[in-house]
């Protein structure tokens, strides 16, 4: 399996050459975006090279640029097909801004643990970069260097340098004997559970108190509409998407360290694709900007590709009533839960609801193991749970 990461390094001594190179590069993009967009559905890169090939080399763009241009514009237009299939957008024409652009490696860029060297509209230039204590092993030549991008940030260019690295695959699911659920929200950042129920909760209520305070921050500043609010609200730009971030790597770094700590072999996560969608309707609109904002999918990546490095599996589960159903006898009733506490309307079972998440999210990672070995595939058993092991088990609705 390949593990890709994406380095930033900061590039220094560079002149107007770089914004003439992203603004052509641009140029040609949009050129091509309305091509396909004319056209009237998406098309692959090699259709789209066809037609627009020489009129983008008449652009002053070099052949390996045009090349990078027609993949990138038929992946973003490859998204917005599958938004469209969703309800989440409409056909319409993408317009790109002069940000950043793609570099193919050994064709349009070389690089060392000095400089990077990039090809522009006036020939190869070589850019010396920050090396970051962090980075330096990404050059030790156990990484392979792969298409990277140009990025223009506030306070300069960066080479967002792609590397990528063959690791052992993870474990087959017919191969795992221990699980864990990981149940993601707002007033819990995390709550995890394993087979054998040893739990963690990760708060939430610093991220809530960091999203409360910009969300405040900003919006007093909007009020006040004067020049120097402006300036500072520019300032705060991305600070606070910067910090939850850093608060997400954290996280997942504990999380996969909890589950090695446990020897879990698999990690189970909710899909909660287009969740913001299907409930910011249900949502107060004074907690709608939180529920909007909140970076579910952004702690779900870092925890999957960190579970992966490790070794450890990840599934994706369907989320459906996993805060209303009891682990124990299964009766599903939206009752079940009040706020942070859960109690089963049928046997009594009490917990905390988001542990009560983080477990049926593990008990159906484990449902599709034994699906497997009802379909004749040969499994080796997971560790037994006592919570379970107790009382009869009534069959999984999954699995049913």
């Amino acid at each position: 399996m390949q593990q890709v990461k994406t380095i930033p390094l900061k590039l220094y001594n560079y002149g107007e050459e770089l914004n003439s190179l992203v603004q052509s590069y641009t140029s040609g993009m949009n050129y091509v975006s309305t091509v396909v967009y004319k056209h009237g559905k998406p098309m692959g890169s090699n259709k789209i090279q066809n037609r627009v090939y020489q009129d983008v080399r008449n652009l002053g763009l070099l052949s390996q640029m045009t090349c990078n241009i027609c993949r990138q514009v038929a992946g973003t237009y490859k998204t917005l097909k599958e938004q469209i299939k969703t309800g989440q957008a409409e056909w319409q024409e993408i317009q790109y801004r002069p940000t950043n652009m793609i570099f193919s490696y050994k064709r349009d860029f070389t690089i060392t643990k000095e400089w990077v060297s990039i090809t522009t509209l006036d020939g190869r230039k070589k850019y010396p970069f920050h090396m970051y204590s962090s980075a330096e092993q990404y050059f030790d030549g156990s990484w392979e260097f792969a298409a990277s991008k140009l990025v223009k940030h506030k306070d300069g260019y960066y080479f967002h340098l792609s590397v990528s690295k063959t690791i052992p695959d993870p474990p087959e699911l017919v191969e795992t004997s221990t699980f864990m659920g990981v149940d993601v929200g707002m007033n819990w950042l995390a709550v995890v559970n394993t087979t054998d129920n040893k739990c963690k909760f990760f708060s939430g209520g610093k991220a809530k108190n960091l999203k409360n305070i910009y969300s405040s921050m900003r919006a007093r500043l909007q009020a006040k509409g004067t020049l120097s609010s402006k300036r500072m609200l520019k300032h705060l730009s991305g600070k606070e998407k910067r910090l939850m971030a850093n608060m997400n790597h954290n996280v997942s770094k504990e999380i996969v360290q909890f589950a090695l700590d446990n020897n879990v072999n698999c990690i189970g996560l909710e899909d909660l694709t287009g969740i913001r969608t299907n409930t910011i309707h249900k949502t107060r609109k004074k907690n709608r900007y939180q529920k909007s904002s909140w970076s579910y999918y952004q702690l779900h990546f870092m925890i999957e590709y960190k579970a992966k490095a490790a070794g450890i599996r990840v599934e994706y589960i369907d989320p459906q009533y996993t805060s209303q159903t009891c682990p124990r006898c299964y009766h599903i009733a939206k009752s079940n839960r009040n706020g942070l506490s859960f109690m089963c309307k049928c046997c009594g079972y009490r917990l905390h609801s988001d542990l009560i998440g983080a477990k049926n999210i593990e008990l159906r990672t484990r449902d599709f193991r034994y699906i497997l070995e009802s379909q004749g595939r040969e499994v080796s058993r997971p560790d037994e749970c006592p919570e379970f092991c107790s009382e009869p088990q009534a069959p999984s609705f999954r699995a049913g």
